[in-house]
């Protein structure tokens, strides 16, 4: 892997006036100081519609794009919102996502400006182009005609065809949006990272239009759910409650859905990331009904079979293996059969294992480095945390003979780029030094999740010079 770095951050934790980041000038003002530093990779979280505690990790389909995303100024600047509706947009702070007002207005604004929209043409070419996004959006037109409710009490059949047409309104806009994006990004030499979770939410239009592929019974309902045993991030371990695929049926035709699911990933992004890689190998199944995730089983998931039918899919496409947790040497395995980088976490090297593949000394070329990741706390509030003995041991690997926190930045920086690791990934706060009250998520937390922003005057304040020396000194 050619070496280079890049910089995590969600598009809804970019600056903007509108209650969450957008696909606005914001994002090509972000793109542009990713370049002045020197970085050639934007690594992002999913971009699907979030689920109701905002997590993008669970949502309404694998196929679908975040309307919240959506820069209201360039629908302005469209003559499809009005002066007056683009200001009685405007966010109260800058410095969290407003998602409960985005609940509220956001759907009935751009319904506003989908009724000024007369391009039939393109909705009927996107809605062609992109299947399963319009069994998204029937699904979200036929969950409004159902007050809300789970797809398996449905009794009316027919959305509203104006809700319909909204909908798709919505996803072309936002494919159209980040099209323009992504374009500028690859101009100026950034590549986007995107990220795909391994699975999808029970109430989706995933289930709904393709119950054939998942573990379902006779009513629709979940066999076995998904989740995790204990772990790092939980002592109890995490029910997910996802469905769980029926790997068996999938496989009868080469996996198609994974396929046309991967293929449309690599539409957006220049690489994916692959969420929970290690569910491929073998994955933990919780009996449906029960309460704890303790109460689960491994059980041995479709492995090299699915690996070659995704890399069928994405071509030479950057595919990175999530492979953190409960890791065994199938595990290890299967990422090494796949070809796939794997990831190595710096908050996960000093937990007492001298021999950690999280240590920087022992990062392989195919590798992609992080200090944290989306799930951990921020570098600084990591190093706040540890206890004195583990500090010390971390100060004294990175050459630092301090006692001062932010004194060992510099040294953590700079071992990280020197690393061997084919790819350096820092999340924004790591590039603004902020503590564990600006952390993205924590695991098992199901409330005051993923509304981190940064504004315009923060990102003015990092060293991009800095950063730009660090990338040339190390050639990433």
């Amino acid at each position: 892997m050619k070496r280079a770095s890049g910089v995590l951050m969600h598009i809804s934790s970019l600056w903007g006036d509108y209650s969450e980041g957008s696909f606005g000038a914001e994002a090509r003002e972000w793109i542009d100081f990713l370049a002045d530093c020197g970085f050639r990779y934007w690594q992002v979280l999913p971009f699907c519609q979030t689920d109701a505690y905002n997590s993008p990790y669970s949502s309404f389909s694998a196929f679908s794009g975040n309307p919240f995303f959506i820069d209201l100024p360039t629908l302005h600047r469209d003559g499809l919102l009005t002066a007056a509706e683009l200001a009685s947009a405007r966010q109260d702070s800058p410095y969290a996502c407003e998602f409960d007002r985005l609940h509220r207005e956001r759907f009935l604004l751009l319904h506003k400006a989908a009724t000024r929209f007369t391009d039939e043409a393109a909705l009927d070419r996107f809605r062609l182009e992109y299947p399963y996004t319009d069994d998204f959006c029937r699904f979200m037109a036929l969950k409004e005609a159902n007050h809300g409710l789970h797809w398996t009490k449905w009794t009316v059949q027919t959305p509203d065809e104006a809700i319909l047409r909204t909908w798709r309104f919505i996803e072309y806009t936002f494919f159209t949006q980040w099209d323009s994006v992504k374009k500028y990004a690859n101009t100026r030499g950034i590549s986007i990272i995107g990220d795909i979770p391994i699975y999808v939410a029970w109430d989706s239009a995933d289930v709904w239009a393709h119950p054939d592929q998942f573990l379902l019974d006779e009513n629709h309902a979940p066999s076995c759910v998904a989740g995790v045993p204990p772990d790092y991030f939980s002592a109890e371990g995490q029910l997910w409650g996802n469905p769980i695929y029926n790997w068996d049926k999938m496989k009868t035709d080469g996996y198609r859905w994974w396929q046309d699911r991967m293929r449309f990933m690599t539409q957006l992004f220049d690489g994916v990331r692959i969420d929970h890689f290690r569910g491929l190998e073998s994955y933990w199944a919780i009996p449906a009904g029960e309460t704890s995730a303790k109460n689960g089983k491994w059980v041995k998931g479709p492995g090299m079979a699915l690996i070659r039918a995704l890399r069928e899919a994405c071509g030479d496409k950057l595919l990175i293996a999530e492979d953190l947790g409960d890791i065994t040497p199938e595990v290890y395995q299967l990422v090494q059969d796949s070809g796939f980088p794997g990831m190595r976490v710096l908050q996960f090297a000093f937990l007492g294992d001298r021999g950690s593949p999280h240590l920087p000394h022992n990062y392989d070329n195919n590798a992609i480095a992080y200090t944290g990741t989306h799930d951990n706390n921020t570098l600084l509030g990591y190093v706040w945390e540890m206890d004195a003995a583990q500090r010390r041991q971390l100060f004294d690997y990175m050459g630092y003979g301090g006692d001062h926190i932010d004194g060992c930045y510099d040294h953590i920086l700079r071992t990280m780029f020197a690393s061997h690791a084919g790819l350096l990934i820092l999340p924004v706060q790591d590039l603004l030094l902020y503590g564990s009250d600006t952390r993205f998520n924590t695991p098992g937390k199901s409330r005051g999740n993923w509304s981190f922003r940064i504004t315009r005057q923060q990102l003015k304040k990092i060293d991009a010079a800095k950063f730009h020396r660090l990338n040339w000194l190390y050639c990433r």
